[in-house]
């Protein structure tokens, strides 16, 4: 029984055998940042072992608009289940989304705002779900360390991991 939603981010690191080639043959979510050369994984979970959905943006694009994205990407869910929102994600046009697609969006306001809101912090608390995810993602080398040019590359390795990871946590329950 499904009991909410989680979206959040993740940055990795692209190695220097996947950065330099002239954009050719498909799109490459690659973009430079202070600590270098990154992409990002945005990704929506269930719970610690469902992966809904994810995404790829380049490190320099702020989070927002590619989680909105993915959200518009995912449709209509149950009505009245919470998404756990990373405040980065935080804004009107993402909470009216959220209820849009029928959902409650649980996500701190920002530090300086006119009108906060109230969340639940001992519901927001479960959003480390999305985050053991990531942390499993990690231990694959190929995605701890993206060495793919290509986005489609990148993707079937990001596909890999988690059909491994689930077969793995299905034969520990």
């Amino acid at each position: 029984m499904i009991e909410g939603f989680s979206l959040d981010s993740t940055s990795v690191k692209v190695h220097p055998d996947g950065t330099g080639a002239v954009k050719m043959n498909g799109p490459q979510a690659i973009g430079k940042s202070r600590g270098g050369w990154n992409t990002k994984i945005h990704l929506v979970v269930a719970d610690t072992q469902t992966a809904i959905t994810f995404a790829l943006s380049p490190g320099n694009a702020h989070d927002a608009p590619h989680g909105r994205l993915l959200l518009e990407e995912l449709g209509p869910m149950p009505e009245g289940l919470p998404m756990l929102i990373k405040r980065a994600y935080e804004g009107n046009e993402t909470r009216h989304l959220v209820f849009d697609l029928g959902m409650i969006p649980v996500v701190p306001s920002k530090s300086n705002p006119l009108d906060p809101w109230k969340f639940d912090r001992e519901l927001y608390k479960k959003r480390n779900q999305v985050e053991r995810i990531f942390r499993r993602l990690k231990g694959f080398r190929r995605i701890f360390s993206r060495f793919q040019k290509l986005d489609v590359v990148f993707l079937a390795f990001l596909y890999f991991a988690l059909i491994v990871e689930s077969l793995r946590l299905g034969e520990l329950h």
